[in-house]
């Protein structure tokens, strides 16, 4: 039990670094530039990570690590920077708060990991929180960026929970720095073609790039991975909903915004389905599964090339 509470904690740093991302984004980097944007998240915390575990893809990671940056980095991080741009951060928010049963639905197919009654129970409520928290019925909501941050949720989802049915056996920085760095080459030409040369930034805009490449890329997507290569992915999925959390504290900490009691109410909802999904005792750890087999694994970075 205790095992799986480091674990929970880890995995929990990923959405709080995540729920500051929206903010970062919005205040600090360009509008018009989604796939330079994109781009300049993946591939530095890429190849950050890559000199970390200094190992290359072998066999089958060749091509799963670009399936996989396709799915969690290219096409993800367009399509949250566009949202990000286009909504408000509590819309956007509130959108990605359905991927928690999006995950364990998906999880249902793909790794046989059938949600219990208490992850839907803790998806329900979380939902219900993350609504009464930041939706208030008079942001200015643009279809496009609904669109955008849905399609955001599905892409993450099915990606994450693939990352859980091939990662068993590969070493979880190596496997996070392949498919950010193949996510990230992807972008290059893409956003040269379509967004133009890279324009001069600012240092409060490259200071922000790195906080969003090394903190809420590298370390984020770093600690979401070993999270859901060792508990149940709707123990995972809930833990995501400490994202819009974090976007309201922020908000209480650097804009000076009062929590009110329906907030308040939100928050304790959330806290609570993140609860509901804690692993018990008698968890299966997902590494022992079916999908893990011998020939696809990689070796642990002390072994690297």
């Amino acid at each position: 039990m205790e095992a799986n509470t480091r674990w929970v904690a880890l995995t929990a740093v990923a959405p709080v670094a995540w729920g500051t991302n929206y903010f970062v984004t919005h205040e600090f980097l360009p509008a018009d530039r989604p796939l330079h944007g994109a781009a300049l998240r993946a591939l530095p915390a890429g190849l950050v990570l890559l000199a970390l575990c200094r190992q290359r893809p072998r066999g089958a990671w060749w091509w799963r690590s670009a399936v996989l940056g396709l799915l969690n980095t290219s096409v993800f991080f367009v399509l949250v920077y566009a949202a990000s741009q286009l909504l408000p951060t509590s819309v956007a928010a509130t959108v990605m708060a359905v991927s928690p049963m999006t995950m364990m639905l998906i999880a249902w197919l793909l790794v046989s990991e059938r949600p219990g009654a208490a992850h839907l129970a803790g998806a329900l409520i979380g939902l219900g929180g993350v609504c009464l928290m930041l939706l208030t019925g008079v942001e200015e909501v643009s279809v496009a960026g609904v669109l955008a941050s849905a399609a955001a949720m599905l892409v993450s989802s099915f990606g994450h929970v693939l990352t859980k049915r091939w990662g068993a056996g590969a070493d979880v920085l190596a496997s996070t720095a392949w498919q950010l760095t193949a996510g990230g080459l992807f972008l290059l030409p893409v956003a040269a073609a379509v967004d133009g040369p890279v324009p001069e930034l600012p240092a409060p805009t490259l200071l922000a790039f790195g906080y969003v490449a090394l903190i809420a890329t590298a370390l984020a997507f770093a600690a979401w991975f070993t999270g859901l290569k060792h508990l149940p992915a709707g123990t995972v999925a809930l833990i995501g909903l400490l994202n819009p959390v974090t976007g309201v504290l922020l908000g209480t900490a650097l804009a000076g915004e009062e929590l009110t009691a329906r907030q308040l109410c939100g928050l304790g909802l959330v806290l609570t389905g993140v609860l509901l999904g804690r692993p018990g005792r008698a968890a299966r750890r997902p590494g022992a599964g079916p999908h893990a087999p011998a020939d696809d694994r990689v070796p642990s970075a002390s072994g690297g090339d």
